[in-house]
């Protein structure tokens, strides 16, 4: 199988993932918008505490306190992370024009290859964006507490790569979720979310 073959077949998964992700947030979702579940004041809680790559501690609290995105992905992907953190340079641009930012956290799915000192090569070029790694252990909590599908798909040949959720979840002042940015939605809908968060 040719390079350009996997990455297409790796941007498939990430579309199925994406559109499984939305189909389960449609069905979750009352007739009326309502949340049966309710995520805005569960999502992102939970006991986990990891590292992030400026040296403190990501754990609940780290949602408080500013408008803040949590995104999950690892190094190695080939098309999801990379799109996504262009995404976010370009959303971080745009909201500095009006004097706003965004706290973002790029959190790993692939802890046994993406130690704090890769993750924080991998995020530098991106402003506002903070890597988060941790123990397979302690990114399992993490990723249980955002409700983040994750799953090692071995490659032939040798190796492996990771299917993950690929949508960016978006938290309020209070560290309250607010709404999720999906994969490619859109620079003008992205940030019509994030400002109206940000105003709300």
């Amino acid at each position: 199988m040719t390079r350009n073959m996997k990455r297409a077949g790796f941007a498939l998964w990430g579309a199925v993932v994406v559109a499984l992700g939305a189909l389960v947030w449609l069905q979750l979702a009352g007739p009326d918008g309502s949340d049966p579940l309710n995520l805005t004041d569960t999502l992102g809680q939970g006991d986990y505490a990891l590292t992030t790559t400026d040296g403190g501690a990501f754990t609940s609290d780290n949602l408080k306190g500013g408008a803040t995105a949590v995104f999950f992905g690892f190094t190695h992907c080939p098309e999801v992370c990379p799109t996504t953190l262009g995404d976010v340079s370009m959303w971080q641009e745009a909201l500095a024009t009006d004097g706003q930012a965004l706290n973002v956290y790029f959190v790993t799915v692939d802890p046994e290859r993406d130690t704090v000192d890769t993750l924080r090569d991998y995020v530098s070029w991106v402003p506002g964006v903070t890597g988060v790694s941790g123990t397979p252990e302690q990114v399992k909590a993490a990723e249980a507490a955002f409700r983040i599908y994750a799953r090692q798909v071995p490659l032939d040949g040798g190796g492996y790569t990771m299917d993950h959720s690929a949508s960016v979840l978006l938290f309020d002042d209070q560290g309250r979720f607010y709404e999720p940015i999906g994969y490619q939605e859109g620079t003008d809908r992205a940030l019509a979310k994030i400002r109206r968060m940000i105003a709300s």
